[in-house]
């Protein structure tokens, strides 16, 4: 990763976009993730490097973050994401077409810490989380479907799991199911789309990106249409 794309930044939140492949927090010696090259970005501007983590990524998927430059900025969109207080929306190509244009699916996520997996499961299941999201088709051709999809809940792996549970999991995504072999790094997964109030002004904030992947190269038409409509 040579160069940060920083669309939005003041004196308490830095909204950026994070490209495949690229972790938002690692431990793994000598690794770049976005948590370290934010902190360089503001050194390097003679700023108090800190960055607050408020939600995140997988490390395969691109999109769109918020994070916080103070404890006070970072306590505040804490409190709104744990209330549901943030709009979160992503893109996906999954395998095949799901049974209905629109939908919701309503499952429960079961983690494997061992296998860094989670997984559906009965909901008296120990562990289990209710797991929710909301989805519609934008368009289908040569075997995927473009998908847009709205998180109500934030579980591990949420999107990835509950799709190849419906029979339709992402293009690249080995880890549950995909069989493909899609020939690119990452999974067609984008979080092209975060709403929020801003800690500090109160004022309501919509950011959206256009996936950047060769994944979603076949739906430009539906990616321009659906952009142009809005949500």
């Amino acid at each position: 990763m040579n160069e940060l794309e920083i669309l939005f930044e003041d004196a308490s939140i830095l909204v950026c976009y994070k490209p495949s492949g690229v972790a938002v927090q690692t431990k793994r010696f000598g690794e770049q993730d976005m948590e370290s090259l934010l902190r360089n970005y503001l050194a390097r501007k003679g700023e108090k490097p800190y960055i607050g983590i408020v939600h995140r990524l997988d490390q395969p998927v691109e999109g769109v973050m918020v994070f916080a430059k103070s404890p006070k900025a970072a306590a505040e969109l804490n409190r709104q994401m744990q209330q549901r207080g943030f709009g979160k929306y992503y893109y996906a190509v999954v395998t095949g077409t799901l049974r209905q244009q629109k939908g919701t699916l309503t499952d429960y996520l079961k983690k494997d810490g061992r296998t860094n997996t989670s997984s559906v499961t009965d909901a008296k299941a120990a562990g289990a989380k209710r797991a929710v999201l909301s989805y519609e088709v934008l368009g289908s051709r040569n075997g995927q479907s473009l998908v847009q999809v709205r998180l109500e809940t934030g579980r591990h792996h949420q999107i990835r799991v509950q799709m190849a549970h419906a029979g339709c999991p992402l293009i690249g995504d080995k880890k549950y199911g995909a069989n493909e072999a899609s020939g690119m790094r990452g999974i067609a997964l984008c979080s092209y789309h975060i709403d929020f109030i801003h800690p500090v002004t109160g004022k309501k904030l919509l950011y959206e990106i256009t996936p950047k992947s060769s994944f979603f190269e076949d739906f430009q038409a539906e990616l321009a249409a659906h952009t142009d409509g809005g949500n």
